[in-house]
């Protein structure tokens, strides 16, 4: 039986977020704005998001997915995307603290006790560093070596666009270790402290996000810092990506309803001509088709999301999700602002920053071009079959 209903603990998570979102975030707006257009950092400063998480542990929600056992509170994926869409409703990014990068956890205890823990509770930052200048989408293309002297390892190398990265005090960096097996047995993943040597540059964006580049030049590191198997790092750098490609266009979904709505108060309010602009077919139209795409979306995410818990090949259909909530996500923002006219393009109003912001949803873990090549190639090699979703 297909059923799309949430759960009464899922509903009452739904509603607890929205509040908080409503009441401690979107007051915020004006203010992140007003000091966007002074020039200041984007976003929420650190005192700003050290408060709202503080709030919010207050009243349970730390580490949406992080274990129980770390003192989190476990939640499912298809509870994830609803939390993610109800933060997405404000232009602030904020997520809830207690988390930390999913492959930390193949960590030993010793470096689960200095780095897992700490970054759970939001004493240490960590940023995950794979991506190269010449090694973007096409992972495998990694050129940072990494070579073995004695008891440690000598790093050197570039990366770039690394989120976090100026403000992480330990990298999860991946290195060629043995350049003749490749990918699949010669990438290592290294944890590195900051005070190894490496250096951080941020990177101006036109959206809020500040990526950094890091150069690496003779870092030398133990062999203790290698995270999980020696050779078997671009896996879980894989793990890494696809840890959860339906929590973007999750998060899209609550910037597609805010818009939305945003439109649909002014088309009501807005008159021209004698009459609101809501009276216009045009106007009619651009709201009909981004109601239609924002549900469609909902429903792609929350498939993606509920393979997740059920421990289903989850691939196809994130890839699926996030192509189409990056495109979707673009075109309404779009066309909010052309219902709203000049007022719309002005910074006075978030649907400017939104247009800037959800831009790198067609970007950034997959770009639109490596979505559209997996589903092509999951298909044209068999590994999915057409309309198969249900089976």
């Amino acid at each position: 039986m297909v059923d799309f209903a949430l759960t009464e603990e899922q509903k009452d998570v739904r509603d607890w977020v929205r509040t908080f979102v409503e009441r401690e975030i979107m007051p915020l707006e004006n203010e992140v704005l007003r000091r966007e257009r002074d020039g200041a950092a984007p976003g929420l400063t650190a005192e700003e998001n050290r408060e709202l998480r503080a709030l919010a542990r207050t009243s349970g929600f730390w580490g949406v997915q992080t274990p129980v056992e770390y003192g989190g509170m476990g939640l499912d994926a298809v509870t994830a995307a609803v939390i993610e869409a109800e933060l997405g409703r404000t232009f602030i990014t904020f997520k809830f603290g207690g988390e930390a990068d999913n492959i930390l956890f193949h960590a030993d205890p010793e470096q689960r006790e200095e780095y897992l823990v700490p970054t759970i509770e939001g004493t240490r930052r960590s940023c995950f560093a794979i991506t190269e200048p010449g090694a973007g989408s096409d992972a495998k293309a990694i050129r940072t070596r990494a070579v073995r002297d004695g008891g440690h390892w000598v790093i050197n190398g570039e990366k770039t666009f690394i989120t976090g990265g100026d403000e992480a005090d330990f990298a999860l960096v991946f290195a060629v270790t043995d350049p003749d097996k490749g990918a699949d047995a010669g990438v290592t993943c290294f944890i590195v402290d900051r005070e190894a040597g490496w250096t951080s540059e941020p990177i101006d964006t036109m959206g809020e996000r500040r990526p950094a580049s890091l150069v690496f030049s003779d870092v030398r590191v133990p062999h203790s810092a290698v995270l999980g198997e020696e050779g078997k790092g671009f896996a879980l750098a894989m793990q890494w990506i696809g840890k959860g490609r339906y929590l973007l266009p999750a998060r899209a979904i609550g910037a597609c309803e805010r818009l939305l709505e945003m439109a649909v108060r002014y088309a009501n309010e807005r008159s021209t001509f004698g009459a609101p602009i809501a009276d216009r077919q045009a106007v009619q139209w651009m709201i009909a088709d981004s109601e239609m795409e924002t549900e469609a979306l909902r429903l792609l995410v929350l498939r993606a999301a509920w393979q997740v818990d059920r421990g289903l090949d989850s691939r196809h259909h994130q890839s699926i999700a996030k192509l189409y909530g990056g495109q979707k996500a673009n075109e309404i923002v779009d066309r909010v602002m052309q219902i709203h006219g000049g007022m719309g393009y002005t910074r006075e109003l978030p649907i400017e920053r939104w247009y800037r912001d959800l831009r790198l949803l067609r970007i950034y873990e997959g770009t639109d071009e490596i979505q559209r090549r997996t589903i092509a190639r999951d298909l044209l090699t068999g590994r999915v079959k057409v309309g198969s979703s249900l089976d």
